[in-house]
């Protein structure tokens, strides 16, 4: 589905591709820079496809991370407005705006992309999401894979002894993970991770294997606790108006090389890109504790009171019935897990 189109693609990058004068030019906003495999992988083939599949009368221009249209906490906004035709952006940022979405996030509930990436789909299509896209035409919704406790100096071989470390956090359910077991969650933008570890203003970090290649953490860490511990999601979404507004032709390309297409690549592409993570940190001799899935049922047990507490903190933010959307994503995760 995605052929790859290399020469167009490059172009795509930087917004230069050749295209009839009466083609229609959609902007894309990623908070990611454009080195990322999300761009080189997901959205510049996604984007030639569409080139391809409708005889060049749509150009997509990709506006990154550091772009006038690459901010995180703006992208949904924009996309809603129109101010970009279309945005891939972080589902949890900013906080509070897609709570139904981010029940992937929970602790423990994933053990792999392609099955938060799956399970996030087919709450989607099956109506679990409700309105939060509202005004947007959802493309794909996916995750990456489960994400580690890395710590600097002090080993962490089980979750008790997070007790009193300064971990930076990704979301509002590993914040409320974190203080649960006694230490403190910080804050922090991935590109600060680095030198705030270095430093010793924290003392630790959770991310998937890939962003701990990407950002260079294998450098200032020493310890890994691989327990899967959880997963962040993303969205690819388009302005509904826009979409409306297009030829049947159009739609039809998107519709194609959207959905499943994306969805189900996604999982394999974070492996491939968790795994120079890996070997990064084995040839420092950084130590990894790797945890099975029944000490993690265990560890899940022992969250319970504050999985209880992100429900309740979910039913404030208006979503009816959290408990029944979670228990539908653990079916559906453990379905696709099989």
């Amino acid at each position: 589905m995605f052929k790859r189109f290399l020469a167009a693609g490059v172009l795509l990058a930087f917004g230069a591709a050749a295209a009839p004068a009466s083609a229609l030019e959609l902007k894309l906003s990623t908070f990611l820079p454009s080195a990322h495999f999300t761009q080189k992988e997901m959205l510049e083939p996604w984007a030639a496809d569409l080139k391809a599949c409708t005889g060049g009368e749509v150009n997509v221009t990709i506006f990154p991370a550091g772009s006038a249209f690459g901010h995180v906490a703006k992208q949904l906004d924009q996309a809603r407005a129109g101010v970009v035709d279309l945005a891939h952006g972080l589902t949890g940022i900013p906080r509070g705006r897609l709570p139904r979405t981010t029940i992937i996030d929970m602790p423990f509930l994933t053990r792999s992309a392609d099955s938060a990436s799956r399970t996030l789909w087919a709450l989607h299509e099956g109506g679990f999401l409700g309105d939060e896209y509202k005004g947007l035409k959802v493309l794909a919704l996916h995750a990456h894979n489960p994400g580690k406790i890395h710590t600097r100096d002090k080993k962490v071989a089980s979750i008790e002894d997070l007790a009193g470390l300064r971990i930076r956090f990704p979301s509002l359910a590993i914040s409320m993970m974190l203080k649960h077991l006694g230490a403190s969650p910080v804050g922090l933008p991935p590109t600060q991770v680095y030198e705030n570890l270095q430093k010793g203003v924290i003392d630790g970090t959770v991310f998937p294997w890939e962003a701990v290649y990407a950002f260079k953490l294998y450098e200032v860490l020493k310890y890994h606790l691989d327990a899967k511990v959880y997963t962040t999601s993303f969205y690819f979404v388009m302005n509904e108006k826009k979409y409306n507004s297009l030829s049947d032709k159009v739609r039809g390309c998107i519709d194609k090389l959207s959905g499943k297409a994306i969805v189900e690549r996604m999982g394999p592409l974070w492996d491939k890109y968790d795994a120079p993570g890996l070997k990064a940190i084995q040839d420092k001799g950084n130590e990894v504790v790797v945890v099975g899935d029944d000490k993690r049922a265990e560890w899940l047990a022992k969250l319970q009171p504050m999985i209880d507490g992100y429900l309740a903190e979910l039913k404030k933010q208006g979503v009816q019935d959290p408990a029944a959307l979670y228990a539908e994503a653990q079916r559906l995760v453990k379905t696709f897990e099989q």
